[in-house]
């Protein structure tokens, strides 16, 4: 069933858009976390443009919503996979939900204990020192928000867009 809103329970909510600075938003929560014991929900939103293509899809068929919103979800657990492998006692769930993120983890905000993003995503400027999303929830959101920074003074990773495989040179 394709969701508008984040199915959250409380503990810390993380958001995820496949960028090199999610992936560093996504293990401070994992190891904050595993200090706290409280668990962890991964989550990314979603549009049409941003899904990747369902398997049910074929030329001339429209799937339904709900194979978009369990495309993503496999994607964004292939994301996180490297991730999770030393944070075996920390309890992760991952949620995909359709809309703009920063809408999305505000509205969720009100049950959390925290709200984690990166500095910035696949979207902006390189040199953005704040992206769109982090602004929004940091401004917005009901909980504490934690916003992690490339882990060396020097080092900013770089936006990491994955083209949909029928796209791709490859395909």
């Amino acid at each position: 069933m394709t969701t508008k809103e984040i199915d959250f329970d409380g503990g810390i909510l993380v958001g995820h858009d496949g960028s090199d600075f999610s992936d560093q938003a996504v293990r401070w929560a994992l190891e904050y976390g595993k200090l706290t014991g409280q668990p962890v929900t991964v989550v990314r939103a979603w549009v049409l443009t941003t899904a990747p293509r369902p398997k049910t899809w074929e030329p001339g068929y429209m799937p339904p919503l709900e194979d978009f919103a369990a495309a993503v979800v496999e994607r964004l657990e292939e994301d996180i996979a490297p991730l999770l492998a030393d944070f075996s006692g920390v309890e992760v769930r991952t949620c995909a939900v359709h809309g703009k993120p920063a809408p999305r983890l505000i509205e969720a905000s009100e049950k959390a204990s925290t709200v984690v993003v990166g500095r910035r995503g696949l979207g902006g400027f390189k040199g953005l020192v704040l992206g769109s999303v982090s602004e929004q929830v940091v401004r917005h959101a009901k909980a504490t928000v934690i916003v992690v920074n490339p882990e060396g003074e020097d080092e900013t990773p770089d936006a990491r867009n994955v083209l949909d495989s029928s796209l791709s040179d490859d395909a």
